[in-house]
Parts: structure tokens; sequence; C-alpha cells
């Protein structure tokens, strides 16, 4: 279950009636499977990072040599 919303980082609260996620904060509302693909296009956009991260590391290194 999400736990922050994706906007302002405030807590998510779920809402049955509506089956919607609310913001505690700023009163954003999320389906379930709105905030799966928020959080999946963000740990892509996270791993790719990573990549850059680790070849510009090696990049330097080689430098280095």
């Amino acid at each position: 279950m999400p736990k922050y919303c994706p906007e302002c980082g405030g807590t998510l609260k779920f809402d049955r009636i509506n089956r919607m996620f609310i913001c505690a904060s700023c009163g954003a509302m999320f389906s379930r499977e709105e905030l799966d693909e928020i959080y999946e296009e963000r740990k892509y956009r996270d791993e790719k990072e990573d990549e850059r991260e680790a070849y510009l590391k090696w990049w330097l290194s080689k430098e280095k040599e």
C-alpha cells in the first residue's frame, strides 16, 4: 500500500467510499492504478539514473589511469 503522496510527500489515506487514495496535506486524489503507474515510472527513472551514475564513475576512473 502506498504511504506517501507523489505530489507533495504527504500521508495518503484510503477513502473506501470513492475507492481513492487522498493526500492529507494537498488533497490530491489517486486511484490504485494511477499510484502504481507513477511509482513504476519513478522506479524506472531511478534505475536509469543509477546506470548513468555508474557509467560516469567508470568513465572518470578510466581517465585517471
